[in-house]
């Protein structure tokens, strides 16, 4: 079963987790536009050798799939709304998937991640809620209305992490009860709404913040080895696609509607591993909870069945 004929849009999907999203979808076959901002090329600090919504779409394009670029600034509503103008008359108000990945607040989370709340900035809030939870639920709204008015269902993935369930780097970083609540307003309609945890993922920023050692830690959290550890031993970009790619392709995927779902258990369900081959250990795994957790070693010859209840 492949996506072909089925229209998709992944925000902010020039690299990381949004571009292996991207491709995958695009190697399933699908029309997938993706966004991201506009280039600023004129500044000398562009890092030349990243990837680029130009290179995100090239490669949907060369696995089988179409890529179409679409330049947004997701925090500017206008554009988003345009977006989905856009995306409606060139499909005849079609749209079968939408994955909410855009973000811009890493820095602003590296460089408050070892104060308390008080201590930042307030507007560090704003910061990272703008582009990612106000622009998800604006993406979420317009993609609702057209995949109601067509009447043939949808899916809508919302990229999130395990700081939607625990405390994580800080106050401000942590979507889920969002997607559980649309989840309940879209069942009627069979439209699927999921939240995803990918786990620690080899993105080109997370590996070089964890290189170059510019994680910030409050004393109370998981030592800074585990973490970079954990990024440096993490899944791939693309571990998240095929988990997205999974979801869609399942007939029963609106049993899940409303769940916050783990790329690692996705693949013990569907049967597939990362593209490297490897086999990734859930969050949930209480072998990763133990090495990665506590610095036990004894957690890597664990099973990776065994695990903490969902």
């Amino acid at each position: 079963m492949s996506l072909r004929g089925k229209i998709a849009i992944v925000t902010g999907a020039s690299r990381g987790i949004g571009r292996g999203i991207a491709v995958q979808l695009g190697a399933a076959g699908a029309k997938v536009y993706v966004t991201g901002r506009e280039p600023k090329t004129s500044l000398s600090n562009v890092d030349r050798s990243l990837p680029t919504l130009e290179t995100t779409a090239q490669e949907i394009t060369e696995r089988g799939g179409e890529g179409i670029i679409v330049y947004v600034d997701h925090s500017d509503m206008e554009q988003v709304k345009r977006l989905f103008e856009r995306v409606s008359n060139e499909n005849e108000g079609r749209l079968d998937i939408l994955v909410n990945n855009a973000y811009s607040a890493y820095n602003a989370i590296v460089d408050n991640s070892d104060k308390k709340f008080y201590e930042a900035d307030p507007e560090v809030w704003d910061e990272v809620n703008n582009v990612g939870l106000r622009n998800h639920y604006y993406c979420s709204v317009y993609a609702s209305r057209l995949m109601v008015a067509r009447g043939q269902g949808g899916l809508i993935v919302n990229v999130s992490s395990i700081g939607g369930l625990r405390y994580f780097f800080n106050v401000p970083y942590g979507l889920d009860r969002m997607s559980a609540d649309m989840a309940q307003e879209l069942y009627e309609s069979k439209i699927t709404v999921i939240s995803l945890w990918p786990g620690a993922a080899q993105t080109e920023l997370s590996t070089k913040l964890v290189t170059e050692d510019k994680i910030k830690l409050k004393e109370s959290t998981i030592s800074k080895e585990s973490i970079k550890k954990r990024f440096l031993q993490g899944e791939t970009t693309e571990f998240s696609g095929l988990s997205v790619v999974a979801l869609a392709k399942d007939p029963k995927v609106h049993s899940k509607t409303g769940r916050t779902l783990v790329t690692a258990d996705l693949a013990c369900e569907y049967g597939f591993h990362d593209i490297n081959g490897r086999k990734i250990q859930s969050v949930r795994s209480v072998g990763y909870l133990l090495e990665f957790g506590l610095g036990y070693s004894l957690g890597g010859y664990l099973p990776n069945w065994l695990k903490l209840p969902g």
